[in-house]
């Protein structure tokens, strides 16, 4: 029976093994495939096919900046938007809310992460364009129009769409992180500041203060996901390479001209660099979860060493 069980761990330690690895050798392999793919691109531009601005398939001018720069953008504006709602949403529900009120509201917020991104782009054209067209772009432009930000046409297609599209699909990543985080530092913390005489206000900084590095690595997590976000950007940002200042007008991103042109890449130059697109954005995006990851790691070591303690 011994020697029985000995063979069956074996077995089953050789399973565990190929299925770990196998992630590895997939991650590996997507990377090696994408590198040989854009090989040609990369060997007759090189750093100049991520520093160029021109993006004329015709003519063999490929220049992957204006993608970069809407990628990053968007982005940001998205994490501008989401950020302070997401830690409101979360700090509510781990502090303020009571149960029966926070679970109806945090169903509603995993409910936003269930929706298709396709169901996020159409509403962006039939609802959020014409409202930032006729309502959100005139009071910036009336306001605030003196910042090339919000300078240039209203069309309700452009960037700033866009951002607030992306704001509303990482709305509900960042809140989960946040509140688990924030359920992650220890009760005795609050007990203790609230026994020195701490208001609610006073309480909710010391345990943000202490959440802190997994706070930032939520944010980072939204940041990975709104960088490769595909169809709703592609619906709504206007899909046009260029780089202007004015976030009313239209750009592109890395994943929304894969999306729009991978289909039409018949030549084999202008299907290498759309591969090599796809390899920085993969890379990008692989640097951002893994540096979100070690974030959240570092505040569950945190709580085990408060736990010890």
């Amino acid at each position: 029976m011994a020697q029985t069980g000995t063979f069956g761990d074996k077995i089953f330690r050789s399973v565990l093994i190929v299925a770990a690895t196998s992630i590895l050798l997939i991650v590996a392999g997507m990377i090696l495939m994408m590198v040989l793919n854009s090989w040609p691109t990369i060997e007759r531009y090189g750093v100049g096919f991520l520093t160029g601005a021109e993006w004329k398939p015709s003519r063999y001018e490929f220049g992957a900046l204006p993608f970069i720069y809407g990628t990053v953008v968007s982005s940001l504006i998205a994490l501008v938007i989401s950020v302070p709602i997401s830690l409101g949403i979360a700090i509510f529900l781990v502090e303020q809310a009571p149960k029966k009120i926070a679970a109806p509201i945090a169903f509603m917020v995993e409910l936003l992460a269930a929706i298709p991104s396709v169901v996020y782009g159409l509403w962006g054209i039939f609802v959020l364009a014409p409202f930032v067209r006729d309502y959100l772009g005139v009071f910036l432009k009336n306001y605030f129009g003196w910042l090339p930000l919000f300078q240039g046409r209203l069309t309700g297609i452009g960037m700033l769409t866009a951002g607030i599209i992306l704001a509303l699909m990482i709305t509900p990543i960042i809140t989960a992180v946040v509140r688990d985080v924030l359920e992650a530092v220890p009760t005795t913390q609050r007990e203790a500041a609230l026994a020195l005489g701490a208001t609610d206000w006073e309480k909710t900084q010391i345990v943000l203060g202490n959440a802190a590095s997994g706070i930032a690595g939520a944010v980072v997590l939204g940041l990975g996901r709104a960088l490769g976000e595909t169809m709703a950007v592609t619906m709504v940002i206007g899909n046009s390479p260029q780089i202007s200042p004015s976030l009313f007008e239209p750009a592109y991103t890395i994943a929304s001209v894969l999306a729009a042109n991978f289909a039409e890449a018949t030549d084999r130059l202008y299907l290498s660099a759309l591969i090599e697109m796809g390899l920085v954005l993969f890379l990008v995006t692989f640097v951002v979860n893994a540096f979100a990851k070690l974030l959240v790691m570092r505040v569950a070591r945190q709580r085990g060493t408060a736990g010890h303690v």
